[in-house]
């Protein structure tokens, strides 16, 4: 698969996007949606953490895009089991959570790709 330079702005709005769009969906489910215990929990630093590469990824750091797509499939793998587990407003919450922490994680991979520096010339 031939992943030019030029698509590198698309991903990086995808990961952009798709991470906001994670920090909100966990500070909500956990603070108010559907919290794990009432009045929420401490749950909701999960979506602190998130607020860590943030400004990496908007500035389009090759090294930030690298670990998050590492550090993303905790949120991938807490939205699965959690999806499987629980029942009502929460196992919908961890759909959502399954589908953006896989839009993060191809678009971390593919702005990685799409960023490669070209071999060198023999």
């Amino acid at each position: 698969m031939n992943i030019s330079s030029a698509s590198a702005p698309r991903w990086q709005l995808l990961a952009s996007t798709s991470l906001i769009a994670l920090i909100a969906l966990c500070l909500a489910w956990e603070g108010w949606l559907a919290p794990l215990r009432p009045g929420g929990s401490w749950l909701i630093l999960k979506g602190c953490f998130l607020l860590i590469p943030l400004f990496g990824i908007l500035r389009g750091k090759r090294y930030t895009y690298k670990w998050l797509s590492l550090f993303v499939q905790f949120y991938l793998l807490e939205g699965l089991t959690r999806a499987t587990s629980e029942h009502g407003p929460s196992q919908w919450l961890a759909g959502g959570e399954t589908l953006l922490a896989s839009l993060l994680f191809a678009a971390c991979i593919l702005y990685v790709r799409a960023t490669r520096p070209p071999p060198a010339a023999a």
